[in-house]
């Protein structure tokens, strides 16, 4: 699931002018569109529902979402005992055999080969069910706990 607060895609305008459309004609003399900054520049490399293995602590779980970028505060990633660049996608991950969701850099995940269903309590609230591909992904948001 995509998610850039800060960058929104335009809204749909019905009164849009398509003789006046900065994407009909190429922006300099190179024949190059300029591409807006809404646009990531790659994209992640795991999706929701890619099985994926921590390299440094060795857990396997499953994506549910990701940042383009670490949405951590800053006490949480100073607390962080590698500091991975900020400037890469993070990615919520249900760990497998526990009731654990981490929070990982994408420079410390690697794709999970095994094709072991993961074992975690929240699989069933966002997953339909699990192919050759991974797990199929639904829409359902976080659960949200009252304190």
């Amino acid at each position: 699931m995509f998610n850039s607060d800060s960058n929104p895609a335009p809204d749909y305008d019905p009164d849009h002018d398509p003789n006046n459309d900065p994407w009909s004609e190429p922006q300099d003399d190179s024949g190059q569109f300029e591409v807006p900054d809404y646009f990531p520049d790659e994209l992640p490399l795991f999706m929701p529902g890619t099985l994926v293995r921590h390299r440094r602590y060795g857990y396997r779980g499953v994506v549910v979402d990701f940042d383009m970028s670490c949405h951590a505060d800053d006490d949480w990633y100073h607390a962080n005992p590698s500091h991975p660049d900020r400037d890469q996608p993070w990615y919520h991950v249900l760990v497998h055999g526990s009731t654990i969701n981490t929070y990982a850099a994408q420079e410390n995940l690697i794709a999970d080969a095994t094709g072991g269903q993961i074992d975690h309590p929240l699989i069933q609230h966002f997953f339909e069910g699990i192919d050759t591909l991974g797990y199929r992904r639904n829409a359902e948001p976080w659960p949200t706990f009252e304190a």
